[in-house]
């Protein structure tokens, strides 16, 4: 069970959205709940976290945020068993991370009371907005960004963090394609690339926007020096089926460490399914498409969860993936899902209840 802090002020909502919203039809991350946690980092130290209605708050033009990018966020769901009770899943690895990402972009880290507590408050106060039945979640939004004024160029000795929730259902749907990069990359050595920073999606935009105009919905980015290795596929990790061992890269400077990425890989190796995290080529990845040992390529990410690619294109020649009947994504996509939602039983110890 998680706890929460023991100084937190709530400030409830007069009223509540939540009978105005459609949670068949839902657009991902548009849709918010009522409340929102807010915590401020001022004069060197944390100060005490609210829970207060959903509003927009103002910023001085001059924010760093705006001028130099110091914005980090995270990426976790909220799931609903049929008892109704509401669980998380490897919260601690989220904290981790979004600590990292503070860390790299000199930023104070959040303590897991204010990150980890003021989550279970605002979850306990929310849990009406988490439906039951797979595929319904609540996705959770927690971020920090540089609210300090002035425009000199040094860090923010100002910060915001806050967390804010969102029912969803599936990320993306319909088959999805991707190109291989050959010119633009997500990240280079010694870069932003291993941290959720802002800055790292919003440079994938224009290249998503190309791929896009070509009638891809994805890039698979490559390293960044050679173009030579398979990194990331758009926002998520990437593995890789050749017969019936699964390929992923390690995580490093460039590659974001994955929470789902590393859950389908303990999963696999339970399963019996071999995996090797090294790097991929490209022409390695080509020449399996072309002698038919390549069988799968798929996605993974909190919001998608497993995400199955139906083809790539490279050097402006396109290769279909084969329709498969015992597919490794389907099936880890399966079983990880059964574990987040309490369908199965959790052997690894990764959710957490609220």
């Amino acid at each position: 069970m998680l706890k929460t802090p023991s100084e937190i002020d709530i400030v409830r909502a007069t009223a509540t959205k939540i009978n105005e919203v459609d949670f068949e039809n839902l657009a991902f991350g548009n849709t918010f709940t009522d409340h929102m946690l807010v915590c401020d980092f001022r004069e060197g130290q944390w100060q005490k976290p609210i829970i207060k209605p959903y509003e927009p708050f103002l910023i001085d033009p001059s924010a760093k945020v705006f001028h130099y990018g110091q914005a980090i966020f995270e990426g976790m769901k909220a799931y609903k068993d049929e008892n109704d009770d509401v669980w998380l899943f490897r919260p601690d690895e989220n904290l981790h991370r979004f600590n990292k990402s503070a860390k790299r972009m000199a930023m104070p880290e959040v303590p897991e009371d204010i990150f980890i507590g003021g989550l279970n408050a605002i979850l306990d106060m929310e849990r009406n907005w988490v439906k039951k039945g797979l595929g319904n979640t609540l996705y959770i939004r927690p971020f920090m960004i540089a609210i300090g004024s002035g425009v000199i160029a040094q860090p923010s000795t100002q910060y915001r963090f806050m967390i804010i929730l969102s029912p969803a259902r599936s990320y993306y749907s319909g088959e999805v394609k991707v190109i291989i990069a050959e010119h633009f990359s997500r990240a280079a050595n010694g870069g932003i690339g291993a941290a959720k920073a802002a800055g790292n999606y919003s440079a994938q935009f224009y290249p998503q926007k190309l791929a896009q105009e070509k009638g891809f919905q994805q890039i698979i980015w490559t390293d960044d020096a050679t173009h030579t290795k398979l990194e990331e596929a758009g926002t998520m990790n990437v593995f890789f089926r050749i017969n019936d061992t699964l390929y992923t890269a390690p995580t490093s400077e460039r590659i974001l460490d994955g929470v789902t990425r590393k859950s389908l890989i303990d999963l696999a190796k339970r399963e019996g399914i071999k995996v090797e995290v090294r790097s991929v080529l490209v022409e390695e990845l080509v020449n399996a498409a072309k002698d038919g040992s390549l069988k799968e390529i798929f996605g993974a990410g909190t919001a998608a969860v497993v995400n199955p690619i139906v083809g790539f294109q490279y050097k402006d020649v396109y290769y279909e993936l084969p329709k498969l009947e015992n597919s490794f994504a389907l099936d880890l996509k399966d079983k990880l899902t059964k574990i987040q939602y309490k369908l199965a039983e959790d052997t690894f110890g990764w959710t957490v209840k609220v």
